[in-house]
This record gives C-alpha cells, structure tokens and sequence, in this order.
C-alpha cells in the first residue's frame, strides 16, 4: 500500500468490477464502485475540486464558512475536506433525507440546518443562497461549478478508459443530480469514441428529462414528483444537466421504477457481494435494460454512486431484523451450547402474514367530471382505499398500520406513471380535496367516507373508532393486536427536539 500525506489524496481511483452473476452471459457489464471513495461516494472527487477551484481563485478565504445545499453525500464529502483543510461547514439539507447522513454530517464537524420537506431540493438550495448572502459564507454551487464537472473529466472518465484497455464501451449508464458526473464523464468518453452511447437513468415517476420539457427558472419542474432515489433527480435540472443535453451528449433516456431499484441493490449485495445504495440500485436496473439489448460481447459499464450504510433508515433495509427470526432461533436451538435463550424459552411468535397491497392503476381521462368518476370508481372498488403518493413516508407509515392489522387496502398511487396518463393524478387531487375538506396526501376512505390522513388514521386507532368502522364495513383485522402507531411515523420525525 502507498503512503499518502492527508486523506485527500486517497480520492478516486476507485475498482471497475465485472460482474458475474446478475449481468447477461453474453456481455460485459462493469460497475465502477464509488463506495472505495474514503467518504463512501462518488461526491468526494466534487467536495475536493470545488474548494481547491475556490482556493486557486481566491473565492474562498483561509478560515472562511463553506455551504452548500446537499441530500448527503456531497455535504459528507464535503465535511471531510473542511476538517482536513480547516473550513467550518454549514449544510442545508430537507428533513426527509435519512437520519444517518445527518450523523455522518454532525460527526465530521459539519453544521446541518434542516429544510422543510415539501420545499423540496429547490428549498435547501434557497435557503443556502440566503445564508451565505446574509453571513458572507462560500456557497459551492454544485449544481452549476465547473469544477463539479471538470473532475470527472480528469478522473473518472480517465479511470474507466484506463481500466479498459483500449476495449471499445458500447454504454456508459449514470443518474443525474447535479449533473456534473454526467457532464464531465460524457464528454471524454464521446471524445475518445464517438460510438460510446451515454444512457441516462431517472426515476419513472419524475421523468425530468424524458418527458423533454424545458426547465422552468427559477421553480419545480413540472414533472417532478416525490421519488426513492435520495440525491437522484432534484426537483430541477441543474444547469450543468442542461449543458450536457445541450451539447448532445445524453443518447438515451431509462425511467427506473424504485421498486426494481431497491430489488438491484439488494441483488448486488446478495448476489455480487457488492454493498451499495438505492441510487447505485436505480443506474443498476437502467444497465440491465441496455445489457440485455447490447450486441454480444460488448461492454457496458455503469456507475455506483454510494455506499448503503448510509440507507439504514430507508425501505432498502425494510424487513431486516435486529432480533432472530424463527429459522434462526432453530438454528440457535439445534445445538444446546451457548444458546440466546433458555431451552425452556417459548418460540417467537410468527409474524403475521401481509396482505398484498394492491396499486390501482389508472387511465387516460379527458375531465374533471371523469376525474369525481374515477374517484366513485375506486371507492366502490374495496372497502378500505388509501391515496397516496408512491414515496411518501406518511403514507408509507399508513401502510404499516394497516399491515400490522392484517387489512387489505386499496393503494391509488397518484404519482405512478400509471396515473400520470391523462395527468388523472394532478387532476384527483382537487376532487380528493373538496370530498375530504383537506388538500393532503395520504387520503384514507373507509367504507366509502373519508377517514383523514396519517394522523387522523393512528388517531383513530388509538381511541378505538378505527376498529369499530372496520368491524361495521365487515373488514377482518387483528382487533387484539399492540402497536404503538408513533413508531410507525418516519424515523426522521423521532428525534425533532434534539435533531433540529
């Protein structure tokens, strides 16, 4: 192993490995894993050119606060390099994203000042801008600094020609957040051969850039929607997503659902031995689906963004236990030595079954008169109908509820790419409000009456109404069951009093 004077110079020169078990037989597909940054992602190279450019420039002052606005992991690498170099960092950050970035961030020395979640990525950039203008902070501008986009091209790009070894690439795959990946890596590889097909993944239910409409200034793309791959797709195209398209570079567009990203994440532990997160999931699903249509032999190669340790918090580790499951405690109780309990100790109860939560799907409508239809359409439907948005965290805490009583629900997902057809979703949502008096998403209907949100639901549950206008609609549910519904809130919700 070299040697190296700071941890700085341990950035980039991450592995590019082949998989064996989940790719196509008959072609290559590389995965650059960004995870053996010393921060875990790919954001590191970024932190550390950003505050060198502003150093060289004379923009950033010895001593001088850094900020900038961040899902995580630009802020983590960031952190690392204004310890190691001296900057105090300030982080805005939306209080939806994971618990364990805000850690990270805290434990490095970092300041994280939490945003409110339905401003979105467009708020916690706005309220860095405020900051740095009122304090005198420098503001890294991620999303439109060269540098961001540069490094990629002196480094990762450089890397995977590198690696190959004069092998043509018939794809390059990536997400894009601020775009600088994209942009600095698409330009060398199209520089090098001009037959290298830069693919695009983004989240199936915020086509930002497949939908091919024009960015706003200034506010929310039209398109977007709440979406489970956390620095994937903010709710704009930066501006250095927007040169790159502009200059031709982006050859192909994959919408990826968050289903398949999360089911690829936990492939590529399980099966590759490969540690990642839902983004590194999501580019995963869109390699695939070029793999499969690539020519025999060729190689494509796809970009890993992070590590998963930073997703404990997330429904990627939905389903994983702290405590022995039952095959496990046979186990445990096969041998008599060194046993977690007592031979006497009565088996774990087994968990109830789940019922499957059905996603209604919708079609193309033409009115709001066929919008109040649809709506009549879907209570009559089932006794119990929740609509809800797909990556919601409240209305996957509703979900839960309902999961741990044995009730099968309804779920109308007015963000799916089914219900944007005809934008039936958009246009659900006035008629939800005027039934239900309130504008908010989930909305629970029980035997066809509105019941409320998140809150009105564990309410209920609580005092007991719940139960009884199940039992009056002949819903079966576990009437006997303890659940004490807080817990089922988002994590992030918990610890306000000591986080904010």
């Amino acid at each position: 192993m070299a040697r190296y004077a700071s941890i700085l110079e341990t950035i980039g020169r991450t592995p590019l490995v082949r998989l064996a078990r989940l790719a196509p037989p008959d072609v290559n597909l590389h995965v650059k894993v960004e995870a053996f940054n010393p921060m875990g992602s790919v954001k590191d190279r970024m932190a550390l050119a950003v505050i060198e450019a502003a150093e060289r420039s004379g923009d950033l002052r010895p001593g001088q606060t850094v900020i900038e606005a961040t899902s995580g992991n630009t802020g983590i690498g960031l952190a690392m390099v204004c310890a190691r170099k001296g900057y105090p960092l300030v982080v805005t950050m939306a209080e939806s994203f994971s618990l364990e970035r805000r850690r990270l961030l805290r434990f490095l020395g970092a300041r994280v000042v939490l945003t409110p979640a339905s401003e979105k990525g467009s708020g916690m950039l706005a309220k860095a801008v405020e900051l740095a203008e009122t304090h005198g902070y420098f503001l890294c501008r991620q999303f439109e600094n060269e540098a961001n986009a540069e490094v990629h091209s002196r480094t990762t790009a450089r890397e995977i020609l590198d690696d190959m070894q004069g092998e043509p690439i018939h794809a390059w795959v990536t997400g894009f957040g601020t775009g600088g990946t994209l942009k600095g890596v698409s330009r060398v590889l199209k520089a090098a051969d001009a037959r290298t097909r830069i693919v695009v993944a983004e989240p199936d239910n915020a086509p930002l850039l497949g939908s091919g409409e024009v960015q706003p200034q200034g506010v929310s793309h039209p398109r977007f929607r709440p979406h489970l791959m956390q620095g994937w797709s903010p709710d704009f195209i930066s501006p250095l997503t927007q040169q790159a398209v502009a200059a031709g570079m982006v050859d192909e567009v994959v919408p990826v659902a968050g289903e398949e990203a999360l089911r690829l994440a936990r492939e590529l532990a399980r099966k590759e031995g490969i540690f990642v997160g839902i983004s590194a999931g999501a580019t995963l699903a869109a390699a695939l689906e070029v793999a499969r249509r690539a020519p025999a032999g060729s190689h494509v190669v796809c970009m890993l963004p992070d590590t998963g340790e930073r997703y404990q918090t997330t429904p990627l580790f939905a389903g994983i236990e702290d405590e022995m499951n039952e095959e496990e405690l046979a186990l445990s109780r096969s041998t008599p030595g060194f046993r977690f309990d007592t031979p006497a100790a009565a088996p774990a109860p087994q968990p109830s079954a789940t019922p499957a939560v059905r996603v209604a799907a919708a079609q193309e409508a033409t009115s709001d008169a066929e919008a109040e239809q649809r709506l009549d359409d879907y209570l009559a439907q089932a006794p119990v109908v929740m609509f809800a948005l797909a990556w919601c965290e409240f209305c996957w805490a509703a979900r839960k509820l309902f999961d741990r009583l044995g009730v099968d629900v309804l779920s109308v997902e007015l963000d799916s790419p089914a219900c944007q057809v005809g934008d039936m979703g958009v246009r659900l949502r006035p008629v939800l409000a005027r039934r239900t008096g309130a504008p908010t998403i989930p909305q629970i209907f029980i035997g066809g009456e509105p019941l409320g949100g998140c809150g009105e639901l564990f309410e209920a549950w609580e005092n007991g109404s719940l139960g009884e206008r199940l039992a009056a609609c002949g819903v079966a549910h576990d009437s006997t069951a303890r659940i004490d519904s807080r817990l089922l809130l988002p994590a992030w919700l918990h610890p306000r009093s000591a986080e904010a």
